[in-house]
């Protein structure tokens, strides 16, 4: 699954145990009332791989795995994040995720047979210190978001995206660099 190759993600015992842990979990950190913040604090902290001191995720939020997943201080996400961890999901310090975000790093073969019996793929998806992503953005397989990036919303990153610029689009696309006085 973390090697970016083919596997059978439909027969894998193992794995859908995991899925179905995590699963589990994440419907219990959703079933929390917003002030229990001690509760959910703990929950997260089980769930994800790693977090940094200060963090806040809003209700609802869905993952796969949780263990891939990489979160740096001061992360901040909206209501309705979704991130498929079959790989890494890192996320920097600073970062701030608009509401109906999705990350996804698993992937399908085009070949219809194979993506039929169960074939997937996953790649990570790394996203630097201080960045924004605005409101219904997607971040396809393998991407890297620079830090210093605004990511504006309703955008499908499908590529990397350096440091330093302000991208939008489907496909996203870097519109400018961003200046000390944006």
């Amino acid at each position: 699954m973390m090697s970016g190759d083919l596997y059978d993600a439909s027969d894998n015992h193992l794995l859908l145990d995991e899925l179905a842990k995590c699963h589990d979990r994440c419907f219990d950190y959703n079933q929390l009332r917003p002030s229990q913040v001690a509760e959910r604090d703990a929950l997260m902290r089980q769930l994800l791989g790693h977090t940094g001191k200060r963090f806040k995720i809003i209700s609802p939020f869905l993952c796969d795995y949780g263990f891939n997943i990489s979160i740096g201080e001061n992360f901040f996400a909206n209501t309705n994040l979704v991130i498929l961890d079959e790989a890494r999901v890192t996320f920097g310090d600073n970062v701030f995720i608009a509401p109906n975000c999705a990350f996804y790093t698993a992937g399908h073969p085009l070949d219809v047979k194979r993506r039929n019996g169960g074939m997937q793929y996953s790649l990570p998806i790394t996203v630097g210190n201080n960045v924004w992503i605005g409101g219904n953005v997607c971040v396809m397989p393998g991407v890297t978001i620079g830090s210093n990036s605004v990511i504006a919303g309703g955008s499908v990153v499908t590529h990397d995206i350096p440091d330093g610029v302000l991208a939008a689009g489907n496909p996203c696309r870097v519109i400018r660099e961003i200046h000390q006085n944006d």
